[in-house]
């Protein structure tokens, strides 16, 4: 029998959600051009919901039409501070100052995933995680960069909460599987409804 379900995305830590919680699944990259689709999104003033719920839905969708038959999940997680969208720090100064700004604030990530099958979306869930950052001092927040560079990079805002990001933080409230960028329970629940794994 194939594996039931494709994952458009290179992110290691949802493919080790999936791993973890047993669902059998293939990885094939989605290679979309994000940046250019977030700006007309943002150019028509669409709320970062929207966004990431757009972006999910553009993978899942690029990579079902070369795989009919197959439910084929696309993610992608975006944090709006301020109703302001913050993405991935291009550089070591940028992620600085994002922390910088955020610190002591609020803000929150959103987690959308869709499930395409046969060029069709099927599902889709936006999970919500608001966090509160601690009003850490300019020295940690120099040394924290300079430390994690390597992996922040690859994360919005800055941070990696399962990592050493975890004590920028004094409030979380919301799923933690949404923070790492995947709604986990609700896609477990809609799997489990459509035979896909045991319940």
């Amino acid at each position: 029998m194939s594996v039931p379900i494709i994952l458009a995305s290179g992110s290691s830590i949802r493919t080790q959600l999936l791993e973890n919680a047993g669902v059998p699944h293939t990885v094939q990259i989605a290679r979309v051009d994000e940046d250019t689709m977030k700006r007309a999104l943002l150019a028509e003033d669409a709320p970062p919901r929207d966004v990431a719920d757009a972006l999910a839905e553009m993978k899942a969708r690029r990579i079902s039409d070369k795989n009919p038959g197959l439910m084929v999940l696309g993610c992608d997680q975006v944090l709006d501070f301020e109703g302001r969208l913050l993405s991935k720090p291009d550089t070591r100064e940028e992620a600085l100052a994002q922390l910088k700004m955020m610190r002591g604030k609020r803000h929150m990530l959103l987690s959308a995933a869709v499930i395409y099958q046969d060029g069709e979306p099927i599902w889709r869930h936006v999970g919500q995680v608001r966090l509160r950052m601690r009003a850490s001092s300019d020295a940690y927040l120099n040394d924290y960069v300079a430390r994690n560079w390597d992996s922040i990079r690859h994360a919005v805002g800055a941070y990696k909460l399962e990592e050493e990001g975890v004590r920028l933080f004094a409030t979380i409230d919301g799923d933690y599987f949404n923070v790492l960028g995947m709604p986990l329970l609700e896609l477990l629940n809609f799997l489990a409804l459509k035979g896909v794994i045991d319940q």
